[in-house]
């Protein structure tokens, strides 16, 4: 593909903390939670709570958590998104950059490195198959800060969402099929969401819809019936309802269901990361099993895998 028209790609993911230690993460969560997209309550009532009670008490517990998990490299979701750059830069010969709603590297930094190489036309892929006003918006409330304080902004192109694309859609039973072929096919095959809060949804975030579909189609490509494939919702963080079913709960019955061989993937991530290496892959397995699940297969993102930056291509051509 040549780039013709002095096009690059800005690469979205949510980021990561720069180390696995407490104070890396806290002012991490500190800008991942202050950003009303994710957390909409009142300023007033909501920074106290967030700075006097959540972040210092998180901050050690969640650093713990990212040193189990941590890569040679540094945080599996930073060292996946730049193989994925790379791969994506080589298959398009087009400039690509990295660009982390919160922390580095940031948004502005992404576009400023597309626009020093002579981008004039930018199209960003933030890495979100399924559509959140969580994710996906809070892109775009950070691309138009990040175009406050750049002279002249490119012209520039939004993938919104790619959650039935037919490329994304067939990597996923791929590597779905990977698996079987390595571990085995188990009995039920589930797909675990990120949740949000369920007031989200009812205010009209289309999110669930969109979940609801990638689900239906990937059961379509692998011919599993509505009695093979199921989905739930994970993460939940507070006291309000976030949307159902929740996986954890899903885990401890399914065993009494008849569900002894698991296999689950993670749709809604497009790179490993602290929600897929250690709550699903490590503390899931441990519910399944402790309420009677014998086999517990975690189907990996798909990362660099070369059908996913093949889509991923198919994405900035159109």
């Amino acid at each position: 593909m040549q780039n013709k028209n002095k096009q690059g790609v800005l690469l979205v993911n949510l980021g990561t903390p720069d180390e696995a230690t407490a104070p890396a993460v806290k002012k991490f969560l500190s800008q991942f939670l202050h950003d009303q997209r994710v957390v909409d309550m009142t300023r007033w009532l909501w920074c106290p709570i967030l700075h006097g009670v959540i972040l210092p008490i998180r901050s050690p517990k969640v650093a713990k958590l990212y040193q189990t998990v941590w890569m040679e490299d540094g945080s599996p979701l930073m060292v996946y998104s730049k193989r994925q750059a790379k791969k994506l830069q080589q298959a398009t010969d087009m400039p690509v950059e990295l660009g982390m709603t919160y922390g580095a590297p940031s948004l502005q930094s992404g576009i400023e490195a597309l626009i020093s190489q002579g981008v004039e036309e930018v199209i960003v892929l933030p890495l979100y198959p399924q559509y959140s006003g969580t994710t996906t918006a809070a892109v775009s409330d950070g691309l138009a800060k990040a175009f406050k304080k750049i002279p002249v902004i490119p012209a520039y192109r939004f993938v919104r969402d790619y959650h039935e694309h037919p490329l994304y859609i067939k990597a996923l039973a791929e590597s779905v099929r990977r698996s079987w072929d390595k571990n085995g096919r188990g009995d039920y095959l589930l797909c675990s969401y990120h949740g949000i809060p369920k007031r989200y949804a009812d205010n009209g975030d289309i999110y669930p819809q969109h979940c609801e579909r990638t689900t239906e189609l990937l059961g379509k490509e692998l011919g599993l019936s509505s009695e093979q494939i199921g989905m739930t919702y994970q993460s939940r963080f507070g006291r309000e309802e976030w949307l159902q079913p929740y996986t954890d709960k899903t885990l401890e019955q399914l065993p009494s269901r008849g569900v002894k061989k698991l296999d689950i993937i993670a749709p809604a991530f497009s790179s490993d990361c602290l929600e897929t290496l250690e709550e699903i892959s490590e503390q899931c397995c441990e519910i399944f099993e402790e309420h009677g699940g014998e086999s517990f297969t975690y189907i990996p993102c798909l990362n660099d895998d070369d059908q996913h930056i093949e889509m991923m291509v198919n994405l900035i051509k159109d």
